[in-house]
């Protein structure tokens, strides 16, 4: 072996690394952004569906009329004096018809509170068939001093549970929002 052609095999090896290591920090930027896409393509974690108006019309032309539970839960973070609670503890649905729940929100601080609510769905593989519509967690949510506001969710919950084997047996699903001070808000 030549000195030259060991001096191209270091270099070849050494860009190899380089590419491998900015490889590596690529897709450590993108892991965050390709999990929120999988949770939500999937409904992994209990990550809810978004839906449109036609969509939850083709939903009720496939519904059989069964019915299933949802128990509604709302929470605050620590650093956000909000009363944040659903109108209605559970309601009765049925499966594939568009029905609307309700939470109500009051301000308790003397300062105005920007936040946005985190949501989740459980038991985790019904997220895949909670579908929403219209959501107040879809954008932040801006409470002056006292003030209290009423934030409707529209939402169903797709026929198609009905054929996977792994919702058999699932009774009640858990609709449950915690609401987050907004990062300009904490500023």
């Amino acid at each position: 072996m030549t000195a030259a052609t060991l001096e191209t095999r270091k270099t070849r090896t050494a860009l190899l690394a380089a590419f491998g290591a900015l490889a590596m920090l690529g897709l450590g930027f993108a892991a965050v952004p390709l999990y929120q896409l999988f949770c939500q393509v999937t409904g992994f974690g209990g990550t809810t569906q978004r839906a449109s108006a036609s969509d939850a019309a083709s939903a009720a032309q496939a519904s059989t009329g069964q019915t299933i539970s949802i128990r509604f839960d709302g929470n605050t973070a620590s650093d956000v004096p909000w009363n944040f609670r659903p109108e209605q503890a559970t309601d009765t649905v049925v499966i594939g018809q568009r029905d609307m729940a309700i939470y109500l929100a009051r301000n308790n601080s003397d300062e105005r509170i920007t936040g946005t609510a985190t949501f989740n769905v459980e038991p985790e593989q019904a997220g895949a068939y909670f579908n929403k519509i219209q959501c107040f967690c879809f954008t932040e949510q801006t409470l002056e001093p006292g003030e209290e506001v009423r934030m409707p969710v529209l939402y169903y919950v797709d026929p198609a549970a009905l054929d996977d084997p792994n919702m058999k047996g699932v009774e009640q699903i858990t609709l449950s929002y915690t609401f987050h001070r907004s990062k300009e808000s904490a500023e």
